[in-house]
């Protein structure tokens, strides 16, 4: 049930931009997230995404990836570590994305907060197996 909004500071090319939500969607699977549960929004800014280039003493360059994910609340702070490591490694391995350009922002909300269509609150009063005990 995440949904991820990909932001990149220079257009790139479909190619890239594809890798980078596979190798995200594949950081999510490692944490639980079912393989066929995905949502992305994929941005690019130029001037329009403006960041700090050395916040806490880490040296960031035009080729920032800025991922939001809103999930599910509940899961762990390991399990959090995980993901992101999983998909800083995966970006670095599979698309060449520098780990100090990787930005990661978890924003979690609660299952009744989510409509996948019809106008219904699918998961309010019966939350999917992978949901009911957060990895």
């Amino acid at each position: 049930m995440p949904l991820v909004r990909l932001s990149f500071k220079q257009d790139k090319t479909a190619a890239f931009r594809k890798r980078v939500a596979d190798a995200v969607q594949g950081g999510l699977i490692a944490i639980g997230v079912p393989e066929h549960d995905r949502f992305q929004i994929l941005s690019s800014y130029g001037e329009d995404l403006i960041y700090d280039a050395n916040y806490l003493d880490i040296a960031r360059s035009d080729g920032i990836v800025i991922i939001q994910v809103f999930l599910a609340a509940g899961r762990t702070v390991d399990t959090k570590r995980k993901l992101y490591r999983e998909i800083t490694e995966r970006l670095a391995r599979e698309c060449e994305v520098r780990p100090e350009d990787v930005f990661i922002n978890l924003i979690e909300c609660a299952v009744e907060n989510w409509s996948f269509g019809n106008g219904l609150a699918q998961y309010a009063d019966t939350p999917p197996a992978h949901l009911a005990k957060p990895s």
